[in-house]
């Protein structure tokens, strides 16, 4: 207020030395004025600011989804059962600590984070009561967008950027009587924020305070929020990315992650709350009481199974 205050009182000042002395006395000041104001931190966009959220209002787009990349999608099938699974397990520890927003990262590039991510999503969405947010927090490679077949502008880049808001990077499928049936009606549940244009300051984008306020601001709207993030050992990003999530589940490629790679993966986030890994394009899932679930899956990416920590037979 008391910024208010000077402001008028110059301004005052102003007003009296152009009656007493003419126009030109008046320019030094205007020229401080300037300087005042382009060197005033700028105002971000806050809460105030932004349209109020109302998923009825959301963009619908068509969507061309992969069905080779999306095998959850099927009425049944092994890929679907295991997935359920999955999501089953992670429903257990939401019983043990509550919590609501999941990050999806692995150590390195290739083990299959966004394939886990975008089908996690999909099989939590086909609960019919459930309304889920897929956010592709990948900003250096955004892939979820090609998987579900959706536009990947406006997304989060342009948002934290401040030159889109909420309402306007969330995105829903189109829907018809023909993606009524089957996995397909799981589709109408879930809500898309891909990542938008990608640059080389990805980094300085993530680690800005407004990812954190889109999560906080669209919690209470969603049951369940998966974010897709770069692997944790090629970038910071991740690190950066489940400050604003409540657990973190980690993947792994069976006969390619290297153990080490997955134990420095899981030491990344040891300030997070690590639900376990989840070992993807495994040809003989061991039948070992340290698995949890696995799956063979004819798509192409062989079988999948979660436990806990990284031990040495990953």
């Amino acid at each position: 207020m008391s910024r208010i205050f000077e402001a008028l009182q110059r301004a005052d000042m102003d007003r009296r030395k152009v009656q007493e002395n003419g126009p030109e006395a008046a320019l030094g000041s205007e020229i401080t004025k300037a300087v005042e104001l382009e060197e005033a931190p700028a105002v971000e966009d806050g809460s105030l600011a932004e349209a109020e959220i109302d998923l009825s209002k959301i963009a619908r787009h068509e969507w061309a989804p992969s069905a080779a990349a999306l095998p959850t999608l099927a009425d049944r099938g092994a890929a679907v059962e295991q997935f359920r699974s999955l999501r089953t397990g992670i429903y257990q520890r939401r019983y043990e600590t509550p919590m609501k927003v999941v990050l999806v990262s692995s150590g390195m590039p290739g083990e299959g984070k966004s394939f886990i991510a975008a089908n996690l999503a999909l099989s939590l969405a086909r609960n019919s009561v459930n309304n889920i947010l897929l956010i592709d927090g990948d900003l250096r490679r955004a892939t979820l967008h090609e998987l579900l077949g959706a536009p990947n502008v406006p997304g989060l880049s342009e948002y934290i950027l401040g030159s889109a808001g909420l309402m306007d990077v969330m995105q829903r499928r189109l829907i018809s009587k023909s993606t009524e049936v089957g996995g397909e009606r799981g589709l109408s549940n879930l809500t898309f924020i891909p990542a938008g244009l990608c640059g080389d300051n990805s980094s300085e984008l993530v680690s800005h305070k407004r990812v954190e306020d889109l999560i906080s601001r669209l919690a209470p709207h969603f049951d369940w929020i998966i974010i897709d993030s770069p692997p944790v050992l090629a970038v910071t990003d991740a690190v950066d990315l489940a400050r604003a999530a409540d657990a973190v589940l980690l993947v792994a490629r069976g006969a390619s992650t290297p153990f080490d790679v997955a134990q420095r993966a899981q030491a990344a986030f040891s300030n997070s709350r690590i639900l376990g890994f989840v070992l993807n394009a495994v040809k003989d899932a061991p039948r070992s009481g340290s698995y949890s679930y696995y799956y063979g899956n004819n798509q192409g990416d062989g079988e999948l199974s979660t436990r806990k920590g990284a031990r040495r037979q990953a």
